[in-house]
């Protein structure tokens, strides 16, 4: 095998469990978080000669994951909209992409609860163990960014935590 699979290899079997939880608790999109991480391996392996450079590639695949579950999830709107305005179908009050994490796994539920760019950070920081920096580097943003939506998210869940 050539050397660049070798590393991608590599790079797969280190990143795909912790980029498939962090795109399941940031989208909470359950089963298709697996076929958006899949396919944004797949993507990240055919374009494994400029996806290796980046400064972070596991940040890239995640990044490509989470936004293919937000257009399936935009998708799932324009459906349902669609749907609605010719009443051809009843629809269920919520799609598979918004459906709720395991009631047991009470941090996730919080998460669930939080904006999509505080649940986020939030699951970066506290389900990765990602550093501020690390976070600002992946998402594009700046260390200020990422310690505002953490502080922000923090006073969401001592709110929620108190009801």
């Amino acid at each position: 095998m050539e050397p660049d699979g070798d590393e991608f290899e590599r790079f797969f079997a280190s990143e795909y469990d912790r980029t498939l939880r962090s795109v399941r608790a940031t989208t909470g999109a359950g089963d298709y978080a697996v076929d958006a991480t899949q396919d944004a391996f797949i993507k990240a392996h055919l374009h494994w000669q400029v996806v290796r450079d980046h400064e972070s590639p596991a940040g890239w695949v995640r990044r490509a994951a989470i936004n293919a579950c937000r257009d399936r999830e935009r998708a799932e709107r324009r459906r349902r909209g669609r749907e609605a305005a010719i009443g051809s179908v009843e629809l269920a009050a919520e799609s598979p992409a918004h459906e709720r994490l395991e009631a047991d796994d009470s941090a996730r539920g919080l998460l669930g609860q939080l904006a999509p760019g505080q649940r986020e950070i939030a699951t970066m920081y506290y389900v990765e163990d990602r550093s501020v920096d690390d976070i600002a580097t992946t998402l594009g943003v700046s260390a200020g960014t990422v310690k505002s939506q953490l502080s922000e998210a923090r006073q969401r869940l001592r709110r929620l935590h108190r009801r």
